[in-house]
């Protein structure tokens, strides 16, 4: 495991010099697999401040902690500690465990961010595709931070970016007949192989079949591609169970983007998501 380093960088955003601190590849699990760490990103003197926790995407057999574009200069910049975590990987792990590699990243963020500046009670958990699945369920599904020794009352907004698997079942059958019909074969390992092969575990992976009121879940802001036939549908279809179940959810379906973008994005100067998110953030944190 790469040895725990902190750096002390200087931004220059805008004409105004920012101190930033970054801890890097922190273990959040004893023993810790090389891929159980996190990075923190926290303004200098950070004492008390809300924490953005976010999962990279990757389809669950790619990607890395680093991969967070302008977001922790940005958030950072606005007053927030960030952390960014790995897990592990498909198909080294099944699904339940990368599930649990991230409620247990969650729980040591609970129990030590503060000592980065952070308040463990106004955690926002974030994601982006694979890590946007991975967001919403830990944070509806209970029983991942329950094993954990805590609840879904600790976070304070939930902000998946981009998912195309909040129901499973409904992907694979829209994947899959989108390849019958137009002749092409089926993808060798694909949602359907991803998530367990077996419909009573695609179910359980969705994070719409846990939605359910008086639970705790929080708030969610759903931000999506809108010309996206399949992530746009996932965002209205959880959007729609949340909706049904009486809890408040936000969402934004990004125009003239695309599944990177949207999530590059998110940071910069005149982004209207990053604008709309910011507005959702503000209302979640005075709750």
């Amino acid at each position: 495991m790469k040895s725990l380093t902190c750096l002390l960088v200087i931004l220059v955003l805008s004409g105004a010099v920012q101190a930033q601190e970054i801890k890097r590849n922190i273990p959040y699990a004893d023993p810790a697999h090389e891929r159980q760490v996190l990075d923190i990103y926290s303004p200098k003197d950070a004492k008390n401040l809300p924490v953005v926790f976010w999962i990279h995407g990757g389809g669950w057999q790619a990607g890395d902690k680093s991969g967070v574009q302008v977001k922790p200069q940005f958030f950072v910049d606005k007053g927030y500690v960030f952390v960014s975590t790995n897990y592990r990987l498909l198909p080294n792990v099944d699904m339940a465990t990368i599930i649990r590699d991230i409620a247990k990243s969650i729980h040591w963020v609970h129990d030590h961010i503060a000592e980065h500046g952070g308040d463990p009670k106004r955690l926002l958990v974030m994601g982006h595709s694979a890590g946007a699945q991975l967001a919403a369920i830990v944070s509806i599904d209970e029983r991942y931070l329950k094993a954990e020794g805590l609840s879904l009352d600790i976070i304070k907004a939930c902000v998946p970016v981009d998912g195309d698997t909040y129901d499973v079942p409904a992907i694979i059958e829209t994947a899959e007949t989108r390849r019958r019909v137009h002749g092409l074969p089926q993808a060798k390992v694909g949602h359907r192989e991803k998530f367990g092969g077996d419909p009573a575990k695609h179910r359980d992976f969705s994070a719409v079949t846990h939605v359910a009121k008086d639970k705790g879940i929080p708030p969610f802001f759903l931000l999506y591609v809108a010309e996206h036939p399949d992530t746009s549908s996932q965002a209205q279809r959880l959007g729609n169970v949340l909706k049904a179940a009486d809890l408040p959810v936000t969402l934004f379906g990004g125009k003239e983007t695309t599944h990177n973008k949207i999530n590059a994005d998110i940071g910069l100067p005149d982004d209207p998501a990053t604008k709309a998110l910011m507005e959702f953030l503000a209302a979640a944190l005075k709750n």
